[in-house]
């Protein structure tokens, strides 16, 4: 196995376990807790705009987590959700410390920085982005 196949196979690996993570994020929010209590449970942590917010993060975690699985437009996929990261960070999770069972960011950094390390280098070879825009399949700046 060269190089460039164990690079694609480790972006599979990584796409699909942190995608399989969002996904299930995502549907958190809008089935098992619905979009008005995931908006309540914003507005009590200080989000702004907590309906508006949970709608974001709830669509974005799910499309975004399935398209960075499927690795297709992967680069807008991934930079999306750095973004609702980034805004998870920055308004429930950077006060508390490093960990999560305090409230913390580890996880909130850890996928934020891993959809960003997608994004700059692409879904790969074992992608639909390789069919569909191969140009995409480099990541970002390819």
């Amino acid at each position: 196995m060269n190089n460039a196949m164990l690079r694609d196979l480790v972006v599979l690996a990584a796409r699909t376990a942190v995608g399989v993570v969002f996904v299930a994020h995502g549907w958190q929010k809008i089935s098992t807790n619905g979009i008005d209590a995931t908006a309540g449970a914003f507005d009590m942590m200080g989000v702004p705009a907590p309906t508006l917010s949970a709608w974001f993060a709830a669509i974005v975690e799910l499309v975004g987590g399935a398209l960075l699985i499927a690795g297709l437009a992967l680069p807008v996929a991934a930079l999306l959700l750095f973004v609702d990261m980034l805004g998870a960070f920055a308004t429930v999770h950077m006060d508390s410390g490093v960990f999560v069972d305090k409230g913390g960011y580890e996880l909130v950094l850890t996928l934020g920085m891993v959809s960003l390390l997608l994004a700059a280098v692409g879904a790969g070879r074992f992608s639909l982005d390789r069919l569909v825009a191969p140009k995409w399949a480099g990541g970002i700046g390819a």
